[in-house]
């Protein structure tokens, strides 16, 4: 009984004892950090005038100079989260003259002792300041740490500083197949990575779209999005119409959002295509580019197996002017999938007889409703009446 008492005892003493030097450990944490960002702040005001002389000095054709004196550790540091800071900021010339300052002021090779260390969350930061000093030398070191690293945080945090540095494709591609490896979605996550590369963004994109492996196709494509590159037209109709079926969708989007000259064969291709989102993309996209010629397929597409298809097929019909619209119009008088998709379609058209504000949406909006009067012979308010009113009047 004593022996168990004692024993609860001695557990309660030990616990309390833990718990003290847990709080005074954090307590010492908490007054380093506090320590350090004091003399964190004196170091910025010591170097406040080397600051201001890098500012002044970035767009003037000088070589800047380094910081005077032997720098201690945190000093260094200090000076070198600046530099990062602006080179993230700036483009061109600039951003290559404080690279090179990095580079001579030793930051850039301290970094890279640092990938060696013993310690993960050390390899990790040192790979972060070197991507964001664009340092290329330490490239294929950084490849090496992220080949032993599980997919994560802290191996985006590599494969990103990887994409900003890289002055090579093949780094850039073994990056991407390292990423991708892993087997998670992470496409997207590699077009971004590949929106900071410091690599032509043409030439870059072109290689990737040549490329057999789908990942690395599917990063490509999404790095796309929201840039204009013509010189990538070729490689993008060479996937459109020849490439994968996970990949031929997203290919078609972006081919004909750059308003490619298309024939009447390649769009009939494109509609009668067995994948139903090439199908949709393309019957979108005719109404966007006013492919008037397009009329009588996008009509029969009308009745396709694919509400995505029948759907756009009657936005872009809307689009097409008076002919466009009375195409809808003959499909709402048939039967079936179509008639329900034609209906839907010219009451959203009819309806927006208020929202018509422009001399010239008027006057468009007019000749539409004399097309849809000579089919129904009704006003167009009230067939947009009867059209909502599902059903019929059941008051009798």
């Amino acid at each position: 009984m004593f022996s168990n008492m004692e024993l609860a005892y001695g557990f309660i003493y030990v616990c309390s004892g833990l718990i003290a030097a847990g709080i005074i450990l954090l307590f010492t944490m908490k007054l380093r950090h506090q320590a350090e960002q004091k003399q964190m702040e004196a170091f910025k005001e010591k170097h406040r005038d080397y600051f201001i002389y890098l500012q002044s000095h970035l767009h003037d054709d000088v070589q800047l100079a380094l910081p005077q004196g032997r720098l201690e550790p945190l000093e260094r540091r200090v000076v070198e989260d600046k530099l990062i800071q602006w080179i993230e900021r700036l483009k061109g010339e600039s951003r290559s003259k404080l690279v090179s300052l990095c580079q001579e002021a030793g930051f850039v090779e301290a970094e890279k002792r640092m990938l060696s260390s013993l310690f993960p969350g050390k390899r990790v930061e040192a790979a972060y300041r070197l991507g964001g000093m664009r340092a290329a030398e330490a490239v294929p070191e950084m490849l090496e740490l992220l080949q032993t690293m599980r997919y994560g945080p802290e191996s985006i945090i590599v494969a990103r500083a990887i994409a900003k540095s890289a002055d090579q494709y093949e780094f850039i591609r073994a990056m991407l197949k390292q990423l991708l490896a892993s087997g998670k979605p992470v496409q997207h996550l590699a077009a971004d990575m590949l929106l900071e590369t410091r690599l032509e963004s043409a030439g870059l994109l072109r290689r990737l779209l040549q490329e057999e492996e789908l990942g690395i196709l599917k990063a490509a494509l999404a790095a796309m999005w929201g840039q204009a590159v013509p010189a990538v037209v070729p490689a993008l109709g060479r996937l459109a119409f020849n490439g994968q079926e996970d990949v031929r969708a997203e290919a078609v989007k972006l081919y004909l959002a750059s308003n490619p000259v298309l024939k009447d064969d390649t769009i009939s291709q494109l509609m009668s295509d067995p994948e139903w989102e090439v199908r949709a993309v393309t019957a979108k996209a005719l109404g966007r580019i006013h492919a008037a010629g397009s009329i009588p397929l996008l009509q029969a597409a009308l009745a396709d197996d694919s509400w995505h298809v029948r759907h756009n097929s009657a936005e872009s019909l809307s689009l097409l002017g008076e002919q466009g619209f009375e195409a809808l119009c003959q499909a709402a008088l048939g039967t079936g999938a179509a008639r329900e998709i034609a209906l839907s379609r010219i009451e959203q058209v009819m309806g927006s007889e208020r929202s018509t504000q422009a001399v010239d949406q008027i006057v468009a909006f007019n000749k539409i409703k004399l097309v849809y009067e000579s089919y129904f012979g009704i006003s167009s308010k009230k067939a947009a009446v009867q059209m909502a009113g599902v059903g019929g009047d059941y008051s009798a």
